[in-house]
């Protein structure tokens, strides 16, 4: 893979092409009301430009009508990434999935690719490169009032060779994920029994067809069961089945927080570049968890097709809330996505 000379110190100094251009926010009549104010249910183009190009960073930051913050409402706004006119988007995720952390929460934290700054994490920030040969982005206001949208999208307006391929992002979620009654099971049998030989009832985080890289995820779990007794809610092996492998995949892990880089069932936060825990959940593993893993140095390529899955608790027996934003580069088409799920459906469990 080339080395991109946009993203690293030692390379700043060598010549680059191009033209910086800009999407913003700010007040075109000069004053400082430096934000889109966006209807109940509109749809608003953020971008929409047909000369190639690289988006290099993306920063947003947005508030309900009068600056509220309406319960959930990162799970309510959806952000849509469209590339050379093709007639489905190729990213629709939820504002805050998207940007790096679910359940409808925002926290500050650091990671490579995505962060979240103060205050108290509102702030919004992608380094994903995404080229094109033309762009349009869009935001949809699903929530109960107006939304206050505060933007920049800054790109390079340059040619793009043909190997270069277009950034997707897809949202998913099971709630609960379908796992096994514990019926008469000791804790232990229940956490770490049985065998899992095919895969097939794994949750899904990404599922494409065509050439090109897995670059991560976040993954985020509510821990909905309810015990005394030792509650991890891991325990779940990733399997990546690459272009149509049955199991088992060339590439099978060890455990949820091995994926993730971590081990002995953590509950501290930590941010690193690739890998995260940015939220821990309570005593005993309850409430909520939010972990990231982003394969930026260590992609893993297909060519004809990836399905990355995971287990929800070791074999599959966990029924707790699944909901992750998968991350990838391929050729263009894409295979459709699914529907996006309703707002209902997509609302975090109560604590």
């Amino acid at each position: 893979m080339t080395h991109d000379p946009f993203n690293s110190l030692s390379s700043l100094a060598q010549e680059k092409f191009g033209q910086r251009k800009r999407e913003s926010s700010y007040d075109r009549s000069g004053g400082n009301k430096d934000s889109f104010l966006i209807e109940v249910n509109e749809k608003r183009t953020l971008m929409n430009v047909s000369k190639s190009g690289t988006i290099q960073h993306i920063w947003i930051t947005t508030a309900n009508e009068n600056f509220t913050f309406e319960e959930a409402y990162l799970r309510k706004i959806v952000l849509r990434m469209f590339w050379d006119d093709e007639p489905y988007p190729s990213v629709e995720v939820p504002i805050g999935d998207f940007f790096g952390m679910g359940h409808g929460l925002h926290r500050n934290f650091i990671s490579a690719p995505l962060q979240m700054s103060p205050e108290d994490g509102k702030a919004f920030n992608c380094w994903f490169p995404m080229p094109y040969k033309k762009a349009r982005i869009e935001i949809e206001n699903q929530c109960d009032s107006k939304v206050i949208l505060y933007f920049y999208i800054d790109y390079v307006e340059e040619e793009i060779t043909e190997d270069k391929l277009r950034f997707h992002a897809f949202w998913n979620r099971e709630n609960p994920t379908q796992g096994l009654p514990q019926g008469s099971l000791s804790n232990e049998e229940f956490l770490f029994g049985g065998e899992n030989k095919t895969g097939k009832d794994n949750y899904v985080l990404l599922e494409a067809i065509g050439k090109g890289h897995y670059v991560g995820c976040n993954l985020n779990i509510h821990n909905l069961r309810k015990t005394e007794a030792w509650n991890w809610p891991g325990e779940g092996d990733d399997m990546i089945f690459i272009d149509g492998e049955v199991w088992p995949p060339s590439l099978h892990g060890t455990g949820t927080e091995d994926y993730v880089n971590m081990g002995w069932c953590p509950r501290q936060e930590y941010n690193a570049p690739y890998h995260g825990l940015i939220l821990g959940g309570d005593e005993n593993w309850g409430g909520k968890i939010t972990y990231y893993r982003y394969h930026i140095l260590d992609p893993i390529l297909f060519n004809t097709s990836i399905k990355v899955t995971i287990e929800h608790g070791h074999n599959n027996h966990r029924s707790d809330d699944w909901s992750s934003t998968a991350y990838w580069y391929q050729s263009e088409p894409h295979q459709a996505f699914r529907d996006l799920p309703s707002v209902k459906d997509r609302l975090p469990n109560k604590d």
